[in-house]
Parts: structure tokens; sequence; C-alpha cells
């Protein structure tokens, strides 16, 4: 391939319901490598796979690739996101919320059926592929045998070695359900550079016959990308491991075809703690869910980017932008190695993420996490002010790892009647009448500091210097009448919070029990 020809890479994610976090990882070093190069970054869809179809998951899926700002040029886009400005727009036949934009369309597999049609008709002409009539029953009977053999489950070349012209004919003519099989050549090695694995060889006595066009008439992932690649003029194919094996399959449809091969790299697997692959019976694989739970698309990408990337030996820097991914990308720099999806990682750079935001940045993408929860919904309507809820984030910024969290731990900021618990109001081995004149203390303290003192500095000061030595005495049980909570926030930053008017209340019912 021309080393100065045009970078074009894409990204061609299967509508099957949500977009895997290993998917986006695959999307964002496309997308790094596009903008690094000055390339063209491409979304097309591949919807060869009907059983699988989840209705609404291109929208889905779009929406979600749009929300972490992976800006593509060309390829598929949602009516509503369209400028008037792009050229070459295209109606999609099969989705009306879909438009395409571009010179390389259709970007919908489905949408160009007669063109593998063409095709692949092409290669069964040439010797390349053949037709297959073997009915299911017969094939999981052939793998059966072969698995109770030890043997590879590879197709047997019954259609190619048992059927005639004639018979192939005359089975065309009925209408007899086929499938087209792609011809593999015996005995010869196909070794190529991978731009991530360096070199690796295949025997093409170990490659089964690939299924290239289905009794659907789709064809298969095999076929349509391959042509895709070529019509859509891709110079680098970035894809998981798992695509490895087919490898030399595409390769030689490209040489079958008499086409230019793309330079391939194939990216580490996704790894649970445990080094098994990622999975959804392990926990969480899809990009939607973390949205869900609250983390910025800032450190889900900065996270993902970290999946079988780092920016090299030496390097310290943690946090990166997208634009400073942009800047130290490369793609030899992605490791062979699995990579351990850590999700403690993941909290720890959001938190870090969350700390950059200002108070009301977080108070508008925390509203509708709060608005979710019952000791929210329950409380009154002084508590769901905006001063308010501001106050509570602030004291909760520095300790939040993601935004389905907030209020979670300091549920009693939004209790409307406080219970205690008389023990947890006591300290250490604190007598009655001692715990009911350090509440007292406490009531009297806060009743002469006037509003427009109540900060948290001002509190913080002014009761650390009534406590003297003995904070404890004074701190632990105005903290407990607070809160009635055995771990929270400083007594400080809660009277904060609360106001006085709240605080005064709390406490004096607190000295009612006493």
């Amino acid at each position: 391939m021309d080393d100065n020809k045009k970078v074009r890479v894409r990204f061609a994610p299967s509508p099957t319901g949500f977009v895997h976090i290993g998917s986006l990882r695959t999307a964002l070093y496309d997308y790094l490598f596009a903008k690094k190069t000055g390339g063209e970054f491409i979304l097309k869809i591949e919807d060869t796979d009907q059983k699988r179809y989840v209705e609404g998951s291109v929208e889905s899926l779009i929406k979600s690739l749009d929300w972490v700002g992976l800006n593509w040029s060309e390829g598929v886009f949602l009516n509503e996101n369209i400028n008037s400005d792009k050229s070459s727009i295209v109606k999609s036949k099969t989705y009306p919320t879909v438009s395409e934009v571009g010179e390389f369309g259709p970007y919908i597999q489905s949408e160009k059926l007669e063109v593998y049609k063409k095709y692949v008709d092409q290669l069964v002409k040439a010797g390349h592929a053949y037709y297959c009539f073997c009915e299911p029953e017969r094939l999981e009977k052939m793998r059966a045998e072969q698995t109770a053999e030890k043997k590879a489950p590879m197709y047997d070349r019954y259609c190619l070695h048992n059927v005639s012209e004639e018979e192939i004919n005359k089975n065309l003519k009925n209408s007899c359900p086929y499938t087209i099989r792609m011809k593999m050549p015996e005995g010869e090695i196909i070794e190529t550079d991978d731009l991530v694995r360096g070199k690796v060889k295949f025997n093409t006595d170990l490659i089964d016959d690939q299924v290239l066009l289905k009794s659907d008439g789709f064809p298969t992932y095999h076929l349509a990308n391959v042509i895709d690649d070529h019509e859509m003029e891709i110079t680098h194919v970035i894809r998981g491991e798992e695509w490895l094996p087919s490898l030399p399959k595409h390769i030689l449809l490209y040489r079958y075809f008499g086409w230019e091969v793309p330079k391939f790299a194939h990216l580490p697997l996704l790894l649970n703690p445990d080094k098994t692959k990622l999975s959804k019976r392990q926990g969480d694989v899809a990009v939607e869910d973390y949205i869900k739970k609250g983390y910025l698309k800032e450190a889900i990408i900065n996270f993902v980017a970290l999946l079988g990337w780092n920016p090299g030996a030496g390097e310290t820097q943690e946090l990166f932008s997208l634009d400073e991914l942009v800047e130290k990308f490369e793609l030899e720099k992605v490791h062979k190695a699995g990579a351990v999806f850590d999700l403690k990682k993941l909290d720890w750079l959001n938190g870090q993420y969350i700390k950059k935001l200002s108070i009301d940045e977080l108070y508008e993408k925390a509203l509708p996490f709060f608005e979710q929860k019952d000791f929210f919904r329950q409380a009154g309507a002084e508590k769901k002010s905006p001063e308010f809820l501001k106050r509570v984030l602030t004291v909760e910024l520095d300790r939040l790892p993601k935004l389905s969290d907030v209020g979670e731990n300091n549920q009693f900021f939004f209790a409307t009647d406080l219970q205690y618990d008389k023990a947890l109001l006591r300290w250490k081995e604190m007598s009655d009448d001692d715990l009911k004149k350090t509440l007292e203390k406490s009531k009297d303290i806060l009743e002469n500091i006037s509003q427009d003192n109540w900060s948290k500095e001002n509190l913080e000061k002014i009761l650390m210097d009534e406590a003297g030595e003995k904070r404890g005495e004074l701190l632990w049980p105005l903290r407990a009448a607070l809160t009635g909570a055995q771990k929270s926030p400083s007594p400080f930053e809660v009277a904060w919070v609360l106001g006085k008017t709240e605080s005064l209340k709390r406490i004096t019912k607190a000295i009612s029990l006493v």
C-alpha cells in the first residue's frame, strides 16, 4: 500500500442492542488514528445478521458515539444531526431516522445486497467459491462426528466434490436453498504484518471453507467487509483480536478480486480481573450502562483509551483529554497482551474528572440522578432547591466516584424526621449529664452565629476554638445529632449544608432524648 495515501478508517458496529465497551475502544482508536494522521473516520452499519437485529439499536449506537464526542466525517448520521451543508445526503431505506452522507455509500450493508451478489458470482465463476446445498441436519451430524473423533470441525467439501454442474443448475432452477462457500487453497502459508502483532502466519489446510453468502441472500461478515472496505477505499482495518483467525480468509478474498490489501491492526482482548474474557455475566459491558450510572464521557474515553495502550515508558500522565490522546496516540504502542478492565481505575478517573467540574456544572449533571432517588423525592421542597443541592454536592465533591452515587452516603441531609440511636450520640464513656451539657453547649454556640456568618470556614473556626483540646467531647455528639449516622462529613460541613434552622432543630431533638 502507498504510505502517502490518505488514511481512511471505519467503525462498523452491528445493531444488536448496545455498544460494547470493547467496540467503543475500537471506535476510539479508529478516531484517534484518523485524527492523528489527518485522515477520515467513517461510520457504517453492519446489519447482515438480521436474526440479531434489535429495534432502535442503530439510533442508540449513533447517539452513544455522539455522546462521547467521536465525530465522524462520513457514513450514517441521525437525520436531526445532519448539517444542511453536507453533500451527498441519501435517506436510508431501512432506517427512517437515519441518512447516509458521503461519496462511497451505501454505508448500510442491508442496502447493497445486489453488490455482494455480483461479487460472489464472480468468485464462483473464477473457481474461488462454490455452491453448497447441504441441509443443516447433515452439517450438524458432520460436526458431531468430527468432534467425537477429536477433529477440528470443518466443512468436508461434499458439495465441491460430489455435486456436478448439471445438478447445481437443476437445484438452482428448482429454487433449492443454498449457501456459497469460499474455496480455500491447499497447502499454502498466508503471511502478513499486523500493525499490533507483527508478522503472523496461517496454514490454509487448517482453515474452513467459509460461508460467504447465506441462504437468506445476505453476505457474511467476511464477504461484506472485504467488499465494503475496498469500495470505501479503507486503508487501515482496526478491529478486535477475535477476528485474527479470519485474517487469512480476508487476505485471500482481496487476492481473488485482484484488490489492494489494507493494513490490519488487531487489538488485544478485554479481560475481567480474573483474566477471563470480559463478558456480561461478570458485569456491565455496554457503554449505555456506564452512562446511566453517571460516568462522565471524559472519564470513559480516558479509561477506554488506556485499555491496551499507553503513551510509552517514562510517561506518568494519567488524565488525558481527547485532544491529548490524538496527539500521543500511535497504533504501534498498542499492547499485544489482553487488557484488564479494572472498574476501580474507572471510578478513580471519573472522580478526578468530577473534581474538575464547577459546582454549577456538577449540579446540572447530578440533578437527574437525584430525581431518581426515593430519599430525594420524599424530601421537603427546601431540600430540593438548587442552593441546597449545590451545598450537598460541594461537600460530596471530593468523595464522589460517579454521579449515581450522589446523596447515597449522606441521606440524612434529606431526612424530615431524623431517628437517633442514643448510644451513637455518646462520646466514649460520657454520662447522660455530660452528653446533655455538650449538646446544649453546641446549640448555644450555633445560636450565636449569625446567618450572614454561617459558612463552613466560620463554623469550623468557632467550633474548634470552643472545643479546645477535648474536641471529641464536643464534636462527636454534635455530628451524631446532625446526622444520626456512624460515618459522615465533619459537623462543620453538615451544619453548613443543613443551615442554621435545621441544625438547631436536630440538636434540640437529640437533647430531648438524653
